[in-house]
């Protein structure tokens, strides 16, 4: 879901395009499809990701080293996308969304910036949230500012 206020016809179709490039991303994980990781990420803007746990990683070599490793790992978990609110900016956008990831909760960032036409990831950080803040915020639940019930 975008911002409220922007309802054009030209607003939802760059929100429809923009959650497919999110939703892509999502399944080369879930299908451990290397090429298809190595596809959607920007290959003209400088990019970087943060694993949970990881220290900030940047450029494409780096980063596509450490998909290639996680996806080749047969005990990588499985990864649950929810919640996805997009954030248009011209020619970029930004995902907020959730993974469950072995029933736990992570915040996510997802920045795609427009390359020849597509969308293409230039950063993904993802990290859990410490239980104590998570109560605090949500009285106990699963719930966060994206507006969903995990």
């Amino acid at each position: 879901m975008t911002d409220p206020d922007a309802t054009s016809p030209e607003a939802a179709r760059l929100e429809a395009e923009v959650i497919a490039a999110n939703t892509a991303f999502y399944e080369a994980f879930a299908k451990r499809d290397v090429p298809a990781m190595e596809e959607l990420w920007a290959s003209e803007a400088p990019i970087a990701c943060t694993h949970p746990a990881w220290p900030v990683l940047i450029g494409r070599r780096d980063v596509l080293r450490s998909w290639r490793g996680i996806l080749e790992n047969p005990d990588a978990p499985s990864i649950e996308p929810r919640d996805a609110v997009v954030h248009p900016a011209g020619d970029a956008a930004i995902v907020l969304c959730r993974e469950i990831v072995n029933d736990t909760p992570l915040e996510v960032t997802n920045v795609f910036v427009r390359e020849r036409g597509e969308w293409r990831i230039a950063h993904h950080h993802a990290s859990a949230v410490a239980p104590s803040v998570r109560e605090r915020f949500t009285g106990g639940g699963a719930t966060s500012g994206l507006g969903g019930r995990n």
